[in-house]
């Protein structure tokens, strides 16, 4: 039996975060209140800001930062490899 072409796959987050060696990153676009859960660390965010949040393979949170290129400097300059997710 053939497979369809436009078959959908889902990657356990496991198996991304395996994937380049811990240096394959993505950028999220995020609320001030989103970023408060993700990176409990940070300093107390005013509400309803635009954040971005640099994100490892596997979700785990490096950096967050008010502009998308500023995650994208981050990841360049760290050597690690930065990818579109739709």
């Amino acid at each position: 039996m053939r497979s369809s072409v436009n078959e959908t796959k889902v990657v356990p987050p496991e198996v991304l975060a395996g994937i380049g060696a811990g240096r394959i990153t993505y950028v999220k676009a995020m609320s001030s209140d989103e970023a408060t859960n993700l990176f409990p660390q940070a300093p107390k965010l005013a509400p309803g800001l635009r954040l971005y949040a640099l994100l490892g393979a596997d979700g785990s949170p490096i950096l967050l930062t008010d502009s998308r290129e500023a995650a994208v400097a981050s990841a360049l300059q760290n050597d690690l490899i930065t990818v579109a997710v739709h």
